[in-house]
């Protein structure tokens, strides 16, 4: 098939609604874009597991310890699901966790904050997989049908993710008050972190433009971030929480509250390796790889074996 008429397919398919296929014909630029951005997602979600893998030997009771074992196995098993696809375009799992561990490639900005106490683990899974929903849910309409396949599954487990963060500041919140300064104290630290998850604003984002004509996504940043301090400053009040923002007032005129923007240096710095736990996360993620390393080589051989008796027979 000649380029102009594989590009003709390529965006009939992008404007009915149709998913692109692993076989099928894709730009360069395309393909560089989800590589860059299913990876990325994929190392935020292992990376994610750190955190919180944290708190399982200190988690309050037997219940809260098995809920947080069941969600960090869930966090591992997204980024199984999206290192797969990922793969359907033509890297490999080596090549992606190359780029993690020497830098090349990024991961949430949220993940290089640490967790001072239990509310944290409240925080995150409220504020941040609350964010994460917010950016996913569109994701299962992307245009790219093994990204949007995943995400299906994945947005079901986030769900739960955030109802347990949700139930977790509820019982602080209505707790004592001690209990409920922590909570509070956890709302202040996460609550423009969890703001940056959702990029840049519009106006310096350098990827939303074409993510958004190839419809890998369905919304802008700013578009996301504004439903998300819509619902979940409605949360907080229920809590009896207080958003750490002076100028948060709603707008009648755009149905939404104004509020005040992150810090953007912050997060560019933190984008750069320069966050409170950045270099923690990437050598735990290196001392993960260098341990697992017999266990790639086993399973290789044993590969490598079958497919020569397969071949032999």
């Amino acid at each position: 098939m000649e380029t102009n008429e594989a590009q003709a397919v390529f965006e009939s398919k992008l404007a009915n609604n149709e998913y692109i296929e692993p076989k099928d014909w894709m730009p360069e630029d395309y393909r560089k874009h989800l590589i860059r951005q299913i990876s990325q997602h994929a190392h935020s979600e292992v990376v994610g597991m750190l955190p919180e893998g944290n708190w399982i030997s200190r988690a309050p009771s037997l219940r809260a310890k098995l809920v947080l074992l069941a969600k960090v196995q869930d966090e591992g098993g997204h980024g199984l699901y999206l290192y797969t696809a990922a793969e359907t375009l033509g890297t490999s799992r080596d090549e992606m966790l190359d780029a993690l561990l020497t830098g090349k490639a990024k991961y949430s900005s949220i993940f290089n904050y640490p967790t001072l106490t239990w509310a944290d683990i409240g925080a995150i899974g409220w504020l941040v997989d609350g964010a994460a929903i917010m950016n996913q849910v569109m994701l299962q309409r992307t245009s790219y049908g093994p990204y949007s396949r995943a995400m299906i599954r994945i947005c079901k487990e986030e769900s739960f993710h955030q109802r347990q963060g949700y139930e977790i500041m509820t019982r602080m919140a209505f707790g004592s008050p001690e209990q409920k300064d922590m909570a509070q104290d956890a709302l202040n630290r996460w609550w423009y972190p969890s703001l940056m998850m959702f990029g840049p604003p519009d106006t310096e984002s350098p990827n939303s433009e074409k993510a958004i004509k190839w419809r890998i996504k369905r919304e802008t940043n700013d578009q996301l971030r504004q439903r998300f301090v819509n619902q979940t400053v409605v949360q907080a009040t229920y809590l009896g929480l207080k958003v750490p923002d002076d100028k948060l007032k709603w707008n009648p005129e755009k149905d939404g509250y104004d509020y005040s923007d992150p810090d953007w240096n912050e997060f560019k710095n933190v984008i750069k390796g320069h966050g409170i736990c950045n270099r923690e996360r990437i050598n735990a993620r290196q001392k993960a790889h260098d341990n697992g390393a017999w266990v790639r080589a086993a399973a290789n051989a044993y590969s490598q074996k079958q497919n020569q008796q397969s071949e032999a027979a």
